[in-house]
């Protein structure tokens, strides 16, 4: 008697990345790097946030000291931003990007994203997600299930 077995199961798991507006026009470079490191780039959307949206979009940051930097920084631009897919897409775009300050970055993980694009502990170049529930907000946030015109 032959026994059937289910074909392996691979746990795909998505994350939120952003590419910040002082470094947009480096996004044909960057994607380059996010493929080459495993990753599908399942959507993209080049979008330009009003201060509101950036609030919003950081609540869990407000009231923190470099809150108004923040918001005025990210909406000073167009940014892009991408679903990633891969097996631990979290964890490794957190690995990819290295610490969210680029002074540290450079000094600690030369060869992270950070330390690479990033200015400063404000001006950091990228964003991922921190986690799961976090993916999964920003996500929606990001690409809302009816994108009207």
């Amino acid at each position: 008697m032959e026994i059937s077995m289910p074909p392996p199961q691979i746990y795909v798991e998505k994350t939120l990345a952003i590419i910040k507006p002082d470094i947009v026009d480096k996004e044909e470079e960057i994607q380059d790097i996010i493929l080459r490191s495993g990753f599908t780039i399942v959507q993209r959307r080049k979008l330009h946030l009003s201060p509101e949206h950036c609030s919003n979009f950081y609540v869990e940051q407000y009231g923190k000291m470099f809150f108004p930097n923040l918001t005025a920084y990210m909406s000073s631009g167009p940014l892009v931003a991408m679903i990633l897919a891969r097996h631990k897409a979290i964890t490794y775009w957190k690995e990819l990007l290295g610490p969210s300050n680029s002074l540290v970055a450079k000094e600690t993980h030369p060869d992270s994203l950070r330390a690479i694009y990033g200015t400063d502990d404000l001006r950091n170049a990228l964003h991922g997600s921190n986690d799961f529930t976090a993916a999964e907000r920003e996500i929606r946030f990001m690409f809302p299930k009816d994108l009207a015109s």
